[in-house]
């Protein structure tokens, strides 16, 4: 198996801005995936206080090392967060059978506005997820709408939510601000996910294969709807997106249909000062003032 990072392409970066999430199915060998789940039925974590570096969270041939070290992994990683990300937390999701509840649909952690960075949470399935399985419900495209937490957790049905289905092995990376919930589990396996949220320490500026950046197929992705987005307030999700790709991508005149450069005409903000007339000269005091 080839050792060399597989970075992303600027077409599979721009679909990650548009949807919030990028699937990478079936990534991890077999024998990883069989190694995790002996791990996952009672593994104790690390403990891994915030901001960790990855090679002190997790020491060199440590499964978690090893999963993060694998070609797609490591090159989706560092496409999106940059090399040498830290460790906000990672913990393991068991949903056991037949338990008769799911999770209410979130955003991990408080609000978060940063317009120009984001975290990127990875989800590994070691196992098959069945549709009867229950598995990761996604929003496609919510991340760029800020919510606190589980603002969103009345939300029973979006139109175009999915629900991961997919073989073993299979990594999601999730933009930090992605409303997702876990399923109920309506079969008779145990269900297993390990999630880990990594916090850039770069930049997120062009880290991934710029030669696509030209593409049409970057626009055709930055400038997709989904079947959630109402028609007016949709079209703010594509400008918040046209934002970030500026940033991501560092061209600060990219746009879709003109919106971002419309509302940012400020003609005369921007100017030089215009110049002034030389300043008069002070007045005489008033006892060498003529009395004519």
């Amino acid at each position: 198996m080839s050792t060399t990072k597989q970075l992303l392409s600027s077409v599979e970066v721009a679909r990650f801005t548009a949807h919030g999430f990028l699937r990478l199915d079936g990534v991890v060998p077999q024998a990883m995936n069989e190694e995790a789940l002996g791990l996952f039925a009672s593994w104790t974590l690390p403990a891994v206080p915030y901001g960790t570096p990855v090679p002190a969270a997790f020491p060199e041939g440590s499964f978690t090392r090893r999963l993060l070290s694998l070609p797609a992994v490591a090159g989706a990683l560092e496409s999106l967060v940059g090399p040498d990300p830290e460790i906000d937390h990672h913990f393991v999701h068991t949903r056991m059978p037949r338990e008769g509840s799911a999770q209410a649909l979130h955003a991990d952690a408080l609000i978060d506005v940063r317009p120009d960075a984001f975290d990127v949470q990875l989800m590994y399935y070691p196992q098959e997820v069945t549709a009867a399985m229950g598995g990761t419900l996604v929003v496609p495209g919510s991340h760029l709408r800020r919510i606190n937490e589980s603002d969103t957790g009345r939300y029973q049905n979006l139109r175009g939510q999915t629900r991961l289905t997919c073989p073993a092995g299979t990594v999601l990376l999730l933009h930090h601000g992605i409303w997702h919930g876990g399923r109920r589990n309506d079969s008779d396996t145990v269900r297993h996910m390990y999630k880990i949220r990594f916090n850039p320490t770069v930049p997120q500026v062009r880290l991934w294969d710029t030669r696509d950046l030209d593409s049409p197929g970057v626009r055709e992705e930055l400038g997709r709807f989904f079947p959630w987005y109402e028609q007016a307030t949709g079209r703010l999700e594509i400008h918040n997106r046209v934002l970030l790709w500026r940033s991501l991508s560092a061209d600060p005149g990219f746009d879709i249909e003109h919106w971002a450069t419309r509302i940012a005409n400020r003609p005369g903000a921007t100017a030089a000062p215009t110049a002034t007339a030389e300043p008069a000269a002070p007045a005489a005091p008033a006892a060498q003032r003529s009395t004519a």
